[in-house]
């Protein structure tokens, strides 16, 4: 899947798109970091995609503009009838504040909702330099309540 990221609507000639990892890219998407006051929000790429390995209906993919990674993110199913769950979803530090996350994050949407699924959850950490703002600003709405580990649930239609 592929979108163009551009600037006030014109598109680039660079893609966004989401890819398998392979045993050729892993150390490359493995060293992708969030901003070092974003790192409690989110898990390392690497423990993610171990996670990954052990949850059946886990799918992970890396974030790429062109031929570069520059994210990753990381679902699965939600338990109940078409539901999903993002488990995971970054954006390199370098590649932060150019709109590259909704792009990305518009795409992995897409594929969630040509996979049958009908809503999207998520959870985030409450702080200064979490994602509430980034999930709230993408359509996602506060459910009110937190996980057992005290993370706020987010919701979303798709």
């Amino acid at each position: 899947m592929t979108a163009a990221a551009g600037d006030g609507g014109q598109p680039a000639p660079i893609s966004v798109e989401l890819r398998e990892i392979t045993k050729d890219t892993v150390r490359e998407v493995c060293a992708l970091e969030v901003r070092n006051d974003q790192k409690g929000y989110v898990a390392a790429n690497a423990l993610s995609i171990a996670q990954a390995h052990f949850e059946p209906t886990a799918v992970f993919r890396a974030i790429y503009l062109g031929e570069q990674p520059i994210g990753f993110v990381q679902w699965r199913d939600g338990g109940t009838p078409g539901t999903v769950v993002l488990w995971r979803f970054m954006i390199d530090r370098r590649h932060q504040s150019a709109g590259l996350g909704r792009t990305a994050l518009a795409l992995v949407l897409l594929q969630m909702r040509r996979s049958g699924f009908e809503t999207v959850e998520t959870s985030v950490v409450r702080g200064p330099s979490g994602p509430l703002d980034f999930y709230l600003s993408q359509g996602f709405v506060e459910v009110g309540q937190a996980t057992p580990r005290g993370e706020w649930l987010l919701s979303k239609a798709l």
